[in-house]
């Protein structure tokens, strides 16, 4: 069973929507103030989440779950996201749309599963041998090819590194330097090596490299204190599912059947049971011993009315598992049909299922609120609006919907910029708004033109 050196396979999430969320803007006292950290209005919402934020941050609630509920547009998603920001970036925070559970390929609880596994993290501590410094020279010793081809091959690499305490010169195994080379070690970086396995890690470029730009790619980190082979408390972070899938895949051979039936096989295929099982137990093991701590992190399942009966009665089972993360579930639905019965229920969840939640309501917003949210969102974009055309979307957003005016502000600047002019003026706004129509607007034509359209 492998648990070093397992890659992170979390879904890399561009929410460009909530972009400007930044937390839920509470005092040290846990109460809103006003508008903060990207949210505005919807105060008991917003406290009733710092009150889940503390719960999860000392472990206490694990195994539960939480509804927000809500019309459209009230800012459900946009809490949700708050809460994963307060959380920090440590706590594993997995979001999904119920919709996502229907598949060809997999079944719809083994996604519910690979969902939950991905919101539960492990942070594994152990004291390793190692060398570490700034690399001062790779030098790679090369002799003919044994085998008589024209190229050289690599016998071996000398390394030198150097710390604040001193400077030592290593002659290595080849192996190593390949890793090097993958890692992209060059002179200057600050880098160490796994004394037991070998295993290179680049940690950046040494800060006595650094320049005076004021933007760089590189990241630049101290020169290591302490000699150059010490031992060194390694801390890695990864989610039940990185262990799954790391144990999972086929170590197929270097033949080219074996690689022609890897390129065949399915992308995604489903982790049995007994592998996650097996996982379990060796994830018990080690935090018996000390070596690892277990870090409830949150699933966030948006539009969760969309979930089905059988859906449903897993969510049941896996909330009571003791390996649960925190359930964060959101809907605007009202009395609805579960899917896959004929059975009416609130938010179309179960009975059963709403029973184990905690409710936390979201409210429309009033008129002066939206007109700070859609401030708030212009500065994020870099968008200048005159005050007069600020008033304007906020009165059309009272009207029509918030989503509805957000999505105007982009077309509205472009308008602005082809008349030649640098703000946003209300008769830019009221041209987008005729050349976009928004849902309820275009049900109207619908229906009074309905002899027109095929039905």
């Amino acid at each position: 069973m492998k648990i070093e050196e397992v890659k992170s396979t979390n879904k890399g999430q561009r929410i460009a929507f909530h972009s400007h969320i930044k937390g839920l803007g509470l005092n040290a006292e846990g109460y809103v103030e006003g508008t903060g950290s990207g949210l505005v209005g919807q105060e008991r919402a917003r406290e009733a989440s710092g009150l889940v934020v503390d719960l999860i941050k000392s472990k206490k609630m694990a195994g539960r779950a939480l509804l927000f509920a809500g019309p459209p547009g009230t800012g459900k998603t946009a809490l949700a996201m708050a809460i994963s920001q307060e959380l920090g970036p440590k706590v594993p925070f997995c979001p999904m749309v119920g919709s996502e559970v229907y598949s060809s390929e997999v079944k719809k609880t083994e996604v519910l599963m690979e969902n939950f596994r991905r919101a539960i993290g492990l942070r594994i501590k152990e004291t390793k041998e190692v060398w570490e410094g700034e690399v001062t020279e790779i030098t790679p010793q090369e002799q003919e090819d044994q085998y008589g081809g024209s190229g050289k091959a690599v016998t071996s690499v000398i390394l030198g590194l150097k710390t604040a305490k001193g400077t030592k010169q290593l002659r290595l195994d080849p192996s190593i330097y390949e890793s090097l080379q993958k890692e992209k070690v060059s002179v200057g970086d600050v880098i160490y090596i796994e004394a037991s396995s070998g295993n290179v890690k680049r940690v950046g470029r040494s800060d006595a490299f650094a320049t005076e730009y004021d933007l760089e790619a590189e990241e630049y980190v101290p020169i290591p204190k302490g000699d150059v082979h010490k031992k060194k408390e390694i801390v890695q972070d990864v989610t039940l599912h990185d262990l799954d899938s790391a144990n999972a895949r086929p170590q197929g051979g270097r033949d080219f059947m074996s690689l022609m039936g890897q390129i065949a096989k399915p992308k995604k295929t489903e982790i049995t049971e007994k592998l996650r099982s097996e996982i379990n137990k060796v994830v018990n093991r080690y935090m018996d011993q000390g070596i690892a701590e277990l870090v409830p992190g949150v699933l966030f399942i948006d539009e969760v009315h969309m979930l089905d009966i059988e859906c449903f009665t897993f969510l049941n089972r896996a909330l009571e598992s003791t390996l649960s993360p925190i359930v964060i579930l959101a809907t605007n639905r009202g009395y609805t049909t579960i899917k896959g019965t004929e059975i009416q229920s609130p938010h179309g969840i179960p009975p059963d299922l709403l029973d184990r939640l905690l409710i936390i309501r979201t409210l429309p917003y009033a008129l002066s609120e939206i007109v700070e949210i859609i401030g708030i969102r212009a500065v994020t974009e870099g968008i200048s609006l005159q005050q007069e055309a600020l008033a304007h979307l906020g009165f059309t957003g009272s009207q029509t919907t918030l989503r509805y005016v957000m999505q105007l502000l982009q077309p509205a600047n472009i308008l602005a910029i082809s008349n030649g002019r640098a703000e946003i003026t209300r008769q830019d706004v009221e041209e987008a708004a005729g050349l976009f129509f928004e849902g309820k607007q275009s049900s109207r034509i619908l229906l009074e033109q309905a002899d027109q359209y095929i039905s």
